[in-house]
């Protein structure tokens, strides 16, 4: 079972890093102190295991989440046991904003991949912090709509390019949302397990697991203790060429 309790009945080290990582997440950037101490009025803290359920596809939305510690990802289950990843989300990252708008069910499940500390923002506690204070609400439609176009990306990802494609298209994507820049190419941190992988590019692990060592072999990708580093060669086979194709 989760634990449960409102944010400000905690020690006073952990309200003021709730207090930096709220000012730190995309759409409360920029509040005044004054409204992100109204936001961590109105949080409550749950603290969930690695493999937990945060959220389950087809259930109410009763929240909106923000990633305090730990990694989880977003994630489709066929009827067949088949599952497609759709994002990783990290601290600062938030998710569950959709079904509180539209009161539709939850579209994705969203499963910890780590033991995971969730700061949840009840929905009559949002919309009442979204009327008070609209540059939220104008944050969150950006946000959602960079949301929109990686899916139109991903979705174009697993429709028109083979395992190799999709797999190069996904290290990079990855490598830019949790690595680094480095002169000998970009450095993905923390490397994702080959199943992992597997669910991202919607192919099965023994596949990726052959494409990823031939990608080494090649000299394009070189494992680094438990990060990845993505030579310049490897970025560039993910261009599109000047006749359309990748």
């Amino acid at each position: 079972m989760s634990t449960l309790a409102p944010a400000l009945a905690g020690p006073p080290e952990d309200l003021a890093r709730f207090r930096g990582l709220l000012a730190r997440v995309s759409i409360f950037q920029g509040l005044t102190p004054d409204a992100i101490d109204d936001l961590c009025g109105r949080l409550q803290v749950r603290a969930r295991p690695a493999g937990a359920i945060l959220v389950a596809e087809d259930e109410a939305g009763d929240a909106m989440y923000v990633i305090a510690e730990g990694q989880a990802k977003v994630a489709l289950f066929g009827e067949n046991g088949r599952e497609i990843t759709l994002s990783v989300l990290r601290p600062g990252d938030f998710f569950g904003e959709m079904a509180l708008f539209d009161g539709r069910p939850r579209s994705a499940n969203v499963v910890a991949m780590s033991a995971t500390t969730l700061l949840c923002l009840p929905r009559e506690a949002f919309l009442a912090h979204i009327k008070a204070r609209p540059q939220t609400a104008l944050r969150l439609l950006a946000e959602m709509s960079g949301r929109l176009r990686k899916a139109d990306d991903i979705i174009a990802n697993l429709a028109l390019h083979d395992v190799e494609a999709r797999l190069v298209r996904t290290l990079i994507r990855l490598a830019h949302e949790d690595g680094e820049q480095r002169e000998e190419g970009l450095l993905l941190r923390r490397r994702p397990t080959q199943q992992d992988l597997a669910n991202m590019v919607g192919s099965c692990r023994e596949t990726v697991s052959r494409t990823f060592a031939m990608l080494v072999r090649r000299g394009v990708m070189e494992p680094r203790g438990r990060g990845l580093l993505l030579t310049p060669k490897l970025v560039e086979m993910a261009r599109p060429h000047p006749d359309g194709h990748a």
